[in-house]
């Protein structure tokens, strides 16, 4: 009889007709076990020693944690990587966690490492410079492996510091991830900070690409930044290549602040004071040069615009610059010759200061650490200049500084219908400071030296002369107070109001009949200064003004050094006039507040003879106050009258 079959367990027949998938599948029971139970920080030390191994710097991770699936989760928790040796601070990086996405397939199937996200909770990077370079140089790495594709980095709650104790410089910025604009993008980071930049308050914000960006340096990284130094400001948008060498870069930048001459503590660039500024232009990097392209913009009430550059890498900065300006307010070049480009109508600044001490030269000392921090090659070129105060009407400068030897050739200016051609020589080597200064005046036209005196409306002639002189000192007062030379001036033929003479001349019945009838004007033969300076004293050693009405000749000084006038004129008619009280005019007091009157003495003694001789006979005192005219012409002569 034959034994009946057993029936085995359905679960039971599966695994004894396919072997293979029971083992299979106790093969990945087993994994997801293993995983489950697994303690991922045993990967912690391995990972510790291949950071170190790349970086040179310690490594440390407190936790890490692996979720498993298509793409696995990789959690490291506070994260820690060292400084250089050379670094008082410890860490140069933390961050209190980081996460990441590893796509499993393209690691198994094509041996790529892809990282889709990145996560990054408050992050901790400090930036410092020292003897031996930057914190972020690691030194060559021998690893020609293929880099890790990464995707998108999310930052939260980040922290950036930068310390360059050298030049007095730490900034601190937030850093934060923002969504970006269009999807699957990588998000960009807003940035929000501050602290100093060489010694001066400074504030950083804006937006810039994703920090991964940074890994490919041959890449443009766009950044759009504005900075705040004092009174400074600053727009930077645009892209750079290789930030932390700043090496290649294109960007827009504007600039503005109170004074150009706040730049040369911020950038080291010495600049002459200047009123408020605003330019924007094309700011970039070729090799050791710094360039400002095609700026435009404006310095006070002038239009600015044109090209500068600053090399560096030699011995100083070299500053070259091609500057052009359609309407230069003459007032805005106070600041290059020591004056106040910030004077203002109230009479609060520096000029107003000194006008109220009596003085008018510029006694604002030059900064020789200025002048000696670098070499310059500086062009401006003004097509028409606004100066009520001086006709001018024209510039054409060059500035060269070389090893604190200053050049201004030319310094040339259009000048009432004429030209104003001279060169000065700064020599910043000696102390103090040793000038020397070569002008020469062509083809000034009379009437346009004076536009706002009616009197001299009428008046023409062209005028010329020379400057020639040499002093030393550290500021424009001083230099001419110690001044040696030769000033000389001069006109040839031309018209003046015969009404100024005979106010000149305190002529009481010809001034009385042009001040009725009308003025006129009649010729002038020539007129000529010539002076001597000696220890800042011009000294006259010719000095007339000769017309068909009347001859003036003159004598005295003037002192540059205590910004005093001495002058005596003494005016001699050649026609007769009754009433007349020609006594010689006496030009005195001081730049600032200059005093032109008759020399009472003589004058209160011809009034005194005419009241005597009035009280005998009327007649006779009327002769008294007659000129019979006669006064030889003076000997004007010398190129200046020809």
């Amino acid at each position: 009889m034959t034994p009946a079959p057993r029936h085995r367990p359905r679960h039971l027949a599966a695994v004894v007709d396919h072997p293979w998938w029971t083992a299979l599948a106790a093969v990945m029971l087993a994994l997801i076990v293993l995983f489950a139970l697994w303690d991922w920080n045993w990967f912690k030390g391995p990972v510790e020693r291949a950071v170190e191994a790349r970086t040179g710097r310690s490594f440390e991770i407190e936790r890490l944690d692996v979720g498993l699936g298509r793409v696995a989760t990789v959690r490291a928790d506070a994260l820690r990587l060292g400084n250089a040796d050379w670094s008082e601070q410890p860490l140069m990086a933390s961050t209190e966690r980081l996460e990441f996405g590893l796509d499993v397939p393209s690691l198994l199937f094509r041996g790529e490492i892809l990282i889709p996200d990145i996560r990054l909770a408050k992050p901790r990077l400090r930036l410092e410079t020292g003897p031996e370079g930057g914190n972020w140089e690691f030194g060559e790495s021998d690893d020609d492996g293929t880099p890790p594709r990464l995707g998108r980095l999310w930052v939260e709650d980040g922290q950036l510091l930068f310390v360059d104790a050298a030049r007095d410089t730490e900034i601190e910025v937030d850093i934060a991830s923002r969504a970006p604009r269009r999807a699957h993008a990588a998000p960009p980071v807003v940035l929000d900070g501050g602290g100093r930049w060489r010694g001066s308050d400074f504030r950083l914000r804006g937006r810039a690409e994703s920090p991964l960006g940074l890994r490919d340096i041959g890449q443009p990284y766009r950044i759009d930044l504005r900075a705040s130094a004092g009174a400074t400001h600053a727009h930077a948008r645009g892209a750079l290549v290789n930030v932390f060498r700043l090496r290649d870069f294109d960007l827009s930048l504007a600039l503005s602040g109170d004074d150009l001459e706040d730049l040369y503590p911020l950038l080291g660039i010495a600049l002459p004071p200047t009123p408020p500024y605003s330019l924007d232009g094309r700011f970039r990097r070729d090799g050791d040069t710094w360039r400002y392209d095609g700026f435009t913009g404006k310095v006070g009430d002038s239009d600015l615009g044109g090209d500068a550059s600053v090399t560096v890498g030699g011995e100083r900065p070299f500053f070259r610059a091609q500057l052009t300006s359609k309407l230069l307010d003459f007032d805005d070049l106070a600041g290059f010759i020591g004056g106040d480009p910030q004077a203002d109508d109230e009479g609060t600044g520096q000029q107003a200061r000194q006008a109220a001490d009596g003085r008018v030269l510029p006694d604002t000392p030059y900064r020789l650490e200025k002048l000696n921090a670098m070499n310059a090659d500086v062009r401006l070129r003004a097509q028409r200049i606004e100066s009520p105060a001086l006709p001018l009407d024209d510039m054409d400068g060059r500035l060269l500084l070389e090893d604190g030897l200053v050049r201004l050739e030319p310094l040339n200016f259009g000048a009432a219908g004429g030209e104003i051609r001279s060169s000065i020589r700064m020599n910043a080597r000696d102390q103090p400071i040793r000038t020397r200064m070569d002008a020469e005046l062509r083809g000034l036209d009379l009437g346009r030296l004076f536009p706002d005196a009616e009197l001299a409306q009428e008046a023409t002639g062209d005028i010329a002369g020379h400057v020639a002189i040499a002093g030393s000192g550290n500021s424009i007062a001083r230099m001419l107070g110690s001044a040696d030379g030769d000033i000389a001036i001069g006109m040839g033929r031309g018209k003046i109001s015969n009404l100024l003479l005979e106010l000149a001349g305190i002529d009481i019945a010809e001034a009385l009949a042009f001040l009725l009838t009308g003025d006129r004007v009649i010729p002038v033969r020539c007129a000529f200064g010539d002076f001597t300076v000696q220890d800042g004293v011009m000294e006259a050693r010719a000095l007339a003004f000769d017309t068909t009405d009347t001859i003036i000749v003159g004598e005295g000084r003037i002192s540059l050094r205590e910004e005093t006038l001495d002058l005596l004129l003494r005016p001699r008619p050649k026609d007769r006039s009754i009433l007349t009280l020609r006594s010689p005019l006496v030009v005195d007091g001081t730049f600032a507040d200059p005093d032109i009157r008759p020399d009472l003495g003589r004058l209160g003694l011809r009034g005194a003879l005419a009241v005597t001789l009035g009280s005998i006979a009327p007649p006779a005192a009327l002769l008294a106050t007659i000129e019979m005219g006669g006064g030889e012409d003076s000997d004007c002569g010398g190129e200046y009258a020809k």
